[in-house]
C-alpha cells in the first residue's frame, strides 16, 4: 500500500481523503494545511499526523495530493522541498506545468464534481481526470483513481481547462440562476419548493437527451410577446433584465442555427 500525504483541508481534500480511507488507503501518513486547526480536523478524521509547517511535510511518501485553491498552488509548490514521490494537484484549471522544473514525477488528479463538506458523495460516480508527467506517474494515479471511481480517464491540461469552463456554465451559473428564481419567488410571496420539480425534471432530461433537444420556453419558440412581457415586469431590476435579455437572445440564436 502506498504512503499518501494530503496537502489541503477543504471540501475536496476532506471528501477525497475520507473516500481513499474507505477504499482501504490506510497509509495516509500526514495532512498539511496552512491553518493548524483545519489540518488537525482532517487528520483526526483520517487518524493520522498533521502540520501547518510546509517545511515539516514528510519527503518520503509515495504520493502527495495537493488539494488547495487554484491561486495558492504556485505559491505552495514554490515553498515545498523536493520529494521522492509523485505530486498531483486536484485543480480543473491549473496546468500540469506548475510542477515543471521543481519535481521529477507529477500529475493531475481532478475529481470532476461539486463538493460540500457534510454532503455525502459517492465517488464511484465521480469522473476523475488524470494527467501524468510520465507513464509511471500516470499509472500510479490511475490505480488510485480506479480504487474509488468507475469513471477514470486521461485528460490533458488544455482539455481540462475547457471542461472547467463548461462546469462553471453548467453548475455555478445554473445554481446562481436558481438563486435568482428563489429571490423572485420569495419577493412575491411564493415558495421555492414550487419550482423544485421543474428543476429536477430539466436535470433528468439531460441525462437521456442532449441539452439542445431539451430546450423549451419562450426564447426557444421565439415568442416575443411573452419575452417582452417578462422584460416589462423586470424593468425595476435592470441587472436581471439584462441577464434575461442576454440569455433569451442566445437561446433564440442557438435554436435558429440548429433548425437551419
Amino acid at each position: 500500500m502506498i504512503n499518501i500525504v494530503i496537502l489541503g483541508s477543504g471540501n475536496v481534500a476532506t471528501l477525497l481523503g475520507t473516500s481513499l480511507s474507505k477504499a482501504g488507503y490506510n497509509n495516509i501518513i500526514q495532512v498539511w494545511s496552512r491553518k493548524l486547526e483545519h489540518a488537525k480536523a482532517l487528520a483526526n478524521l483520517l487518524h493520522t499526523q498533521f502540520t501547518d509547517d510546509i517545511d515539516q511535510v514528510v519527503d518520503s511518501a509515495d504520493l502527495y495530493i495537493l488539494s488547495i485553491s487554484d491561486d495558492a498552488i504556485p505559491f505552495v509548490v514554490s515553498k515545498m522541498k523536493p520529494v521522492s514521490g509523485i505530486i498531483a494537484h486536484t485543480s480543473g484549471s491549473t496546468s500540469i506545468d506548475v510542477f515543471h522544473n521543481k519535481f521529477s514525477n507529477y500529475g493531475v488528479f481532478y475529481p470532476f464534481q461539486t463538493f460540500s463538506i457534510g454532503k455525502e458523495i459517492d465517488f464511484k460516480n465521480v469522473p476523475i481526470l488524470l494527467e501524468g508527467s510520465d507513464s509511471n506517474s500516470l499509472s500510479v494515479l490511475e490505480s488510485v483513481a480506479l480504487s474509488i471511481s468507475d469513471k477514470v480517464q486521461e485528460c490533458n491540461s488544455d482539455q481540462r481547462k475547457v471542461l472547467h469552463i463548461a462546469a462553471v456554465f453548467a453548475s455555478n451559473f445554473t445554481n446562481h440562476l436558481y438563486t435568482i428564481s428563489q429571490k423572485l419567488l420569495e419577493d412575491n410571496g411564493l415558495d421555492f419548493d414550487l419550482i423544485r420539480p421543474l428543476i429536477l425534471e430539466t436535470a433528468l432530461k439531460v441525462q437521456e437527451i442532449m441539452p439542445a433537444e431539451a430546450q423549451t420556453g419562450p426564447a426557444a419558440r421565439n415568442d416575443l410577446s411573452i419575452i417582452n412581457s417578462h422584460l416589462k415586469q423586470l424593468e425595476s431590476e435592470p441587472e436581471l433584465s439584462a441577464i434575461y435579455r442576454l440569455l433569451s437572445n442566445q437561446i433564440t440564436t442557438f435554436t435558429d442555427k440548429n433548425r437551419s
